[in-house]
């Protein structure tokens, strides 16, 4: 299981724009250069993020884009299958069924589920469970105790806030 580099730049950018203030937003030029990637790859992060309903897009000259919820409603998990949709990770194509030594494929029913599926299904869960305790707000408070206020003054004066 790899997660594609666009979940960490959208975590980063929107780690961001977690300190604007409210109406405030920001363009994808500005989080690209900030950030130093490229704006057209943010870009369609950002049109994922947006359907996702996570952050909202303010069209217009001075258009841009800011979070769509508060920063505690939007976890970890949401950036995530924001990004990557919502398939399994573990994709079983029940192959026991195959198998040389299975006279009758018939044995294997919903009654007896594939155990590794079952296995693999349950840790993805709770990994999924565990990714959505953590929030924006989380890391933004989290991190913040680690460094100065200057930090988030230079941020705001950045994004021109």
């Amino acid at each position: 299981m790899q997660f594609s580099v666009g979940v960490e730049y959208a975590f980063h950018s929107l780690f961001y724009m977690v300190g604007l203030p409210p109406g405030k937003n920001v363009g994808i030029k500005e989080l690209a250069q900030f950030n130093r990637l490229t704006e057209t790859y943010l870009s369609k992060s950002f049109t994922k993020l947006r359907k996702a309903g996570i952050v909202r897009a303010t069209p217009g000259a001075s258009g841009g884009y800011e979070l769509a919820r508060e920063p505690e409603a939007i976890s970890f998990w949401d950036i995530i299958e924001a990004i990557e949709g919502p398939a399994q990770f573990f994709q079983c194509a029940e192959i026991r069924k195959n198998n040389v030594l299975v006279e009758d494929p018939s044995i294997y029913s919903a009654k007896s589920p594939c155990l590794i599926k079952v296995v693999i299904a349950e840790g993805e869960e709770k990994m999924r469970d565990y990714l959505r305790g953590k929030t924006l707000g989380w890391l933004h408070k989290t991190v913040s105790r680690d460094f100065p206020k200057d930090r988030e003054r230079a941020i705001a004066a950045y994004f021109g806030v």
